[in-house]
């Protein structure tokens, strides 16, 4: 495996570099956890929308696809390198909503009929509509076979009801990822279905809540007697959870690649921040602790290279993603909390306090981070799988 980078590459890298710094508002540069709190604000939204055009129009949001889908069929490498640098930069709408690009385009080829596909992708990777995943309910987590929210078949419909909570982008998307039970006649594992719902159907209510960092990035979803056409179904009926754990591959390289991003971001500015203060410039301790996380924050990325080279010849990664996943998610709330010991009493402040540094950016990113040990599967989760499926131990 060759982790070099070509002059191609390079050349994307320095591309995505020069749209950033030309098309991003003030609002989203000052640091990269500003891009993932704020992108779905109504105050930033009109701003999400535009520029997600725009990175269509670049073909960077999907150019791994094949053409009639609307993707360039290029390597998988650009792929991941064009979801590196935009989220690097703090560029919103990389993967249209939540999991639009990452896991639900590519389950959809995988998995999804014709009709589907050509209904779906093209405006995906045209940048035109943003996705949200619901699978979370209030006593289903980690869990997730125990999931109650209901499909019952009824003539050409199904008839949705239930709750799902966490839902990222839930009050922006425009179509939801949904897996629901249609039946309780057999385990748990294997009466659940896959369905893409619209959101603006009659029937759902949306109800936005506010994270840590004080901004709204998740919700809940009520469905109420939502009617769902059977031509929305993915797949086959009840066979979901084989899908959902497919798509979860996805979506653990695609949050690994997401966190390598983040975490070279945080450690950038940190090392900007050490350069600014002399006193901690010169403390060995902190020159040492920063060797030491730019080693760590190398270490992810290869991680997720690795993760992503596997899923670029067309296997599954079901433990390179978790890895990739879990490593990088937990060196952003470690860096964070070395970006909070370096600013000290200081690291109270953002905002438009002048004393707060880069506008309070690491503090807000250490307020979000909590949830990244969290998010696409729990740490100990994560762990779970690596054991199991990459190292062989039993259950």
């Amino acid at each position: 495996m060759d982790f070099a980078m070509s002059a191609e590459e390079k050349a994307l890298r320095e591309e995505i570099r020069a749209f950033a710094q030309k098309e991003l508002p003030p609002e989203f540069c000052k640091g990269t956890y500003d891009m993932l709190e704020n992108q779905y604000t109504e105050e930033l939204w009109p701003t999400t929308q535009a520029i997600a055009l725009k990175l269509g129009e670049r073909n960077w949001l999907a150019p791994h696809w094949p053409k009639e889908y609307g993707g360039e069929a290029a390597s998988y490498t650009k792929y991941l390198i064009c979801q590196e640098e935009l989220v690097y930069w703090g560029v919103p709408a990389t993967d249209m909503g939540v999991g639009g690009i990452s896991w639900i385009g590519s389950s959809l080829i995988h998995f999804g009929n014709k009709e589907q596909r050509k209904r779906h992708l093209p405006k995906l990777a045209r940048g035109e509509t943003f996705w949200c995943t619901a699978y979370s309910e209030p006593n289903s987590g980690s869990d997730l076979a125990s999931l109650k929210c209901r499909a019952v078949a009824n003539g050409d419909d199904y008839i949705i009801n239930g709750q799902k909570i966490w839902t990222s982008a839930g009050y922006v998307a425009d179509w939801c990822w949904l897996a629901a039970r249609t039946s309780t006649e057999v385990k748990k594992h294997q009466g659940i279905s896959l369905f893409m719902v619209d959101m603006k159907s009659k029937g759902i209510t949306v109800r936005p809540i506010i994270g840590m960092a004080g901004k709204v990035t998740f919700s809940e979803v009520f469905f109420d007697e939502v009617r769902v056409p059977r031509e929305n179904m993915v797949g086959e009926e009840n066979r979901g959870w084989n899908y959902v754990v497919m798509a979860l591959a996805s979506e653990r390289t695609g949050s690994g690649t997401l966190f390598t991003a983040i975490t070279r971001r945080i450690l950038d500015d940190l090392i900007m921040l050490v350069r600014e203060r002399q006193d901690l410039a010169k403390d060995p301790l902190v020159r040492n602790k920063l060797a030491e996380m730019a080693i760590e924050v190398e270490v992810g990325r290869m991680l997720t290279y690795r993760a992503a080279w596997t899923q670029s010849k067309g296997l599954p990664a079901s433990y390179e993603g978790p890895m990739s996943k879990l490593y990088t998610s937990e060196l952003s709330q470690r860096l964070a909390r070395t970006g909070m010991e370096l600013l000290g009493l200081f690291g109270q402040l953002y905002g438009d306090s002048k004393y707060a540094w880069l506008h309070g950016a690491i503090t807000r990113t250490y307020l979000a981070s909590v949830g990244n040990s969290l998010l696409a599967g729990t740490s100990e989760i994560e762990r779970n799988v690596i054991a199991t499926i990459g190292l062989g131990l039993p259950r």
